[in-house]
């Protein structure tokens, strides 16, 4: 795999982590720097993560992930999607807009890096430097995830209250792509 094919897989995988991303900032009223870099080092070390140990998991095993990983995804964006349409109607606004928790954390970083354990998987197939393509793929996440929280916050700014509606329903539309995508619904 050559260094191009590698940056277009990081850039692929780094998507839901940037609409993830994008979809956080908006429930933002002031984004700072700690904003981005816990969210690029969660997602970008997740991104990192999977694809290690799907290349160790490479054995008869990956059937197994492979054909469930669409609908953990799909079910943890859907809870923190929900969740977070719930708390701007019926919940405390600062304390939405202010969640970067453990737990919200880590169920945003694994559900938007399942893929890349499945790309961990098909790199053990390859003729590959696992370290070095986890290194490229984490940093690219990392990044592209931090310029969302920024992004995002720029939309939530002009939304008001209605952002975590929007930010829920964009991390539930994430899921659903997903799940269309890979079912093979379209």
């Amino acid at each position: 795999m050559g260094v191009i094919e590698l940056l277009l897989i990081s850039v692929g995988l780094a998507m839901d982590a940037f609409a993830v991303s994008v979809g956080k900032g908006i429930t933002l009223k002031c984004v700072r720097p700690r904003h981005a870099l816990m969210v690029g080092v969660w997602f970008g070390g997740f991104q990192a993560l999977m694809p290690v140990i799907g290349y160790l998991l490479a054995s008869s095993f990956a059937e197994y992930v492979v054909s469930v990983d669409h609908w953990i995804a799909f079910g943890l964006l859907l809870i923190i999607g929900l969740n977070m349409i719930r708390e701007t109607v019926w919940g405390d606004e600062e304390k939405q807009n202010d969640d970067f928790g453990f737990n919200t954390m880590l169920l945003m970083a694994i559900a938007t890096s399942i893929d890349a354990m499945a790309v961990g998987i098909s790199m053990a197939f390859l003729n590959v430097n696992i370290w070095t393509s986890v290194a490229v793929i984490g940093i690219v996440t990392m990044l592209l995830s931090a310029v969302g929280i920024y992004l995002g916050s720029v939309f939530g700014s002009r939304l008001g209250s209605k952002a975590g509606i929007v930010g829920g329903i964009i991390l539930i539309s994430i899921g659903i792509k997903i799940l269309v995508e890979h079912l093979e619904l379209i």
